[in-house]
């Protein structure tokens, strides 16, 4: 099964190009489900079709779905929700600013994508192409799964350990009721989801992210911080569509001036993305409203090429012994917005506001940071 997800800066037709990349995939005889994780779905209106949090059939093999994260929500937490709104209501009732509370900042994207991992495992679907929300978004979804894992996988053996001895005791002078063991079951039941989600997701054989951008100048720059961060987080982004460029007969006249900004657009997109696959989409004359002409947009996006491949690979981390030396592939970092220290056996790397840690290998266990530097797109750490 392959899995493509679509992200970008909001406005740029990210619906739009994965409805036609799901069309022209199923057109190709496969079963196609097409997905929307964004808050502000907008997937039925491209079909011009009602679609609800169960798959909606649009053609014979294509079907559409648009999460409902307060339903995923409901669905996942289980004993969980229950055992923290037992704590909040103790002195007081139940009212609807307690189940506000227990909305915790990025749980309900998290339970949104756990729908990717429930699609993928259940072998129903020949490719699932994922339509994200805007780039901000679209990235805190990706690096949750990691982050959140890791600091419950810290803090799970001790509080677990701690409730079975102290607990009754807290619970009778405290009277703070103590989780049952349900509870630590569905957390370590989360753990294990987030755990095979991570997995997938850096599944190269299975998932590619495509960025979707326009030729303006700040867009492209979103999209090329974009690439960044994704690459930082060892994702594979096969693909780059350059959507709405302007026909040259529609730049005549009042939009004369646009022709050079355009074509420096172009330009750069060119130069940032080199080595990357890209597809360029004119503008076209009519909204793309309905499975034909969405349809008719897939083979005109991808010509001959099949967008169910992976169209690109770049190895992101790769460790030189002989130079002792690690490689972290970062395309468009500058110098003087990174970070970089050594954190015990692990490396942190910062670009801007997002940072990653990388395990030092064994091979390198008792050296330390020498040095580093940009060598072709790759970030090089010396180790002595």
């Amino acid at each position: 099964m392959r899995i493509i997800i679509y992200t970008g800066k909001g406005g740029v037709g990210k619906t739009s190009m994965a409805a036609a990349t799901a069309c022209r995939i199923a057109k190709s005889g496969k079963k196609v489900l097409v997905m929307s994780t964004d808050q502000a779905h907008s997937l039925g209106d491209s079909f011009d079709v009602k679609v609800g949090k169960e798959p909606t059939q649009i053609t014979d093999r294509l079907y559409a779905l648009e999460i409902d994260s307060v339903y995923e929500s409901e669905r996942s937490w289980g004993s969980i929700k229950g055992y923290f709104k037992e704590l909040l209501t103790l002195k007081g009732g139940s009212g609807i600013e307690v189940e506000e509370l227990l909305v915790f900042p990025g749980l309900e994207e998290l339970f949104s994508m756990f729908k990717i991992l429930d699609v993928y495992e259940s072998g129903e679907y020949d490719t699932l192409i994922v339509d994200c929300a805007p780039t901000g978004e679209t990235l805190q979804l990706l690096k949750y799964p990691e982050r959140l894992s890791g600091l419950i996988r810290k803090i799970l053996p001790i509080k677990k350990k701690g409730v079975k001895t102290v607990g009754p005791v807290v619970e009778k002078l405290a009277k703070i009721p103590m989780p049952e063991e349900g509870v630590f079951d569905d957390i370590e039941y989360l753990l294990d989801k987030m755990m095979r989600l991570q997995e997938l997701l850096l599944n190269k054989d299975v998932v590619s992210l495509r960025v979707v951008t326009t030729p303006e100048k700040i867009v492209i720059s979103e999209a090329r911080r974009n690439f960044t961060c994704l690459y930082l987080f060892h994702y594979n982004v096969d693909a780059v569509i350059v959507n709405h460029i302007y026909p040259d007969a529609a730049m005549e006249g009042y939009f004369s001036k646009w022709i050079k900004l355009q074509e420096d657009g172009l330009r750069e997109i060119r130069e940032s993305f080199s080595e990357v696959p890209k597809f360029y989409v004119e503008l076209q004359k009519k909204e793309l409203r309905t499975p034909e002409m969405l349809s008719e947009m897939g083979e005109v996006i991808f010509g001959e090429t099949d967008p169910d491949e992976v169209l690109f690979r770049q190895e992101i981390y790769t460790v030189d012994k002989e130079n002792t030396c690690l490689r972290i592939y970062l395309p468009f970092a500058e110098k003087d917005e990174m970070e970089l220290r050594q954190q015990g056996r692990e490396v942190l790397v910062g670009v801007k506001n997002e940072r990653r840690c990388f395990p030092i290998p064994e091979e390198f266990d008792e050296m330390e940071i020498a040095g580093a530097g940009f060598e072709e797109g790759y970030l090089k750490i010396r180790f002595a």
